[in-house]
């Protein structure tokens, strides 16, 4: 898939307030220091399309993108740690919950995981979440540009196992750094399928 165009649409505080559901959607979340708009950046080629931070916890609204005016990106909060009160967290993690059970053309989450470090307690509780809402999700893993090829394969496995305990099979899972563009393929492909999918069923 060629990103050819990238248009912020507007922020919702509620998916009440988001966009009228015309395109087929795709959510981007993870804790809040996971890299998540690097990642959005490096994948439509828009190096500003959404706000990067050294501190944690920027984005506090649903973002809508249009992406080749044909399907919708959104920037979710992050969950997990940040420097807000333990009610601004709450709050952010009922506005993600909520739009991730409520958006009907929401075809796929790809939820992101800092690969530098092991399975992480809110991590596996939030996937488990996804889970026994029968939520589609895609696993990415961020910054594999931080570690030697021999600890990523040590830290790949490490989450396979873990999530092996909940899931059989796995859920798909890309590997991906947005400093050298690793993943921005197969991000996209799984997309551009999803898409395609979502055309035929809509068709009589």
């Amino acid at each position: 898939m060629v990103i050819r165009s990238a248009t912020f649409v507007k922020s919702s505080a509620s998916y009440k307030d988001c966009p009228k559901e015309a395109f087929p959607e795709y959510a981007f979340l993870g804790r809040s220091n996971v890299g998540k708009s690097s990642l959005i950046n490096m994948i439509t080629g828009h190096g500003k399309l959404a706000k990067t931070s050294v501190s944690p916890g920027k984005t506090r609204l649903i973002n809508h993108f249009l992406i080749n005016d044909s399907w919708f990106l959104t920037d979710l909060p992050g969950y997990g740690f940040a420097k807000v009160p333990v009610a601004v967290k709450k709050k952010w993690e009922k506005t993600i919950r909520d739009y991730l059970l409520k958006r009907t053309h929401l075809l796929c989450s790809f939820i992101l995981l800092d690969i530098r470090h092991g399975p992480m307690k809110n991590d596996m509780s939030f996937l488990q979440w996804v889970g026994e809402n029968q939520l589609p999700f895609c696993l990415v893993y961020t910054k594999s540009d931080k570690l030697s090829r021999t600890r990523l394969k040590k830290h790949v496995a490490e989450y396979e196992n873990t999530l092996s305990n909940q899931w059989e099979p796995l859920p798909p899972i890309i590997i991906s750094s947005s400093s050298t563009g690793e993943g921005k393929e197969d991000i996209l492909g799984l997309i551009e399928r999803c898409n395609k999918d979502f055309l035929a069923s809509m068709m009589p």
